[in-house]
């Protein structure tokens, strides 16, 4: 069913599952930071990869101040969404990926959605989001979940405030 997702922590349990997904479906670099390894999935990036991951498992309150869901569809893994506490009380910053096969399915806005609900739940007021200009894909997701968005250098910010109620789909 195109748009149903669930939301789980990242943990070692899905790691793998997320891991496998992004070798086969994505590149390394939108979908962690960059790393000093041989280009491509080599072992030294899968290595940082899992490393990037697991130094978010303690969470919004945990040194990295981030927390990170993989996003699944019909039960299986498809991509991952995150939050990072920023500097500004109530607010939180997110970024997702999504495999190539899960694309185009409406997935990406209803990943939005059910983080926008637990950053809500986390006592968050307002999920900021930045992009690139050309990333037509992204701004459409966040225009889906009624972000104001602002234009400069190229950039695109986002903001969401969750006092508002959701734009119906």
């Amino acid at each position: 069913m195109a748009g149903a997702v669930r939301l789980e922590p990242v943990d070692e349990r899905n790691l793998e599952p997320l891991l496998s997904v992004a070798a086969a479906e994505a590149e390394p670099e939108d979908v962690m930071p960059p790393v000093d390894a041989p280009a491509g999935w080599s072992l030294a990036r899968r290595e940082a990869f899992r490393d990037f991951h697991r130094a978010s498992f303690d969470g919004l309150d945990g040194p990295t101040r981030t927390r990170m869901y993989a996003i699944l569809a019909g039960g299986e893994v498809v991509g991952m969404v995150r939050m990072t506490r920023c500097d500004q009380p109530g607010t939180v910053e997110t970024g997702m990926w999504l495999g190539r096969s899960a694309r185009g399915q409406g997935l990406g806005a209803a990943a939005l959605r059910e983080l926008l609900n637990v950053a809500a739940a986390a006592g968050m007021r307002t999920v900021v989001a930045e992009t690139t200009a050309e990333n037509a894909v992204a701004i459409s997701v966040l225009r889906k979940c009624g972000a104001k968005l602002r234009e400069g250098d190229g950039k695109v910010r986002a903001e969401m405030c969750l006092d508002s109620p959701l734009p119906a789909l």
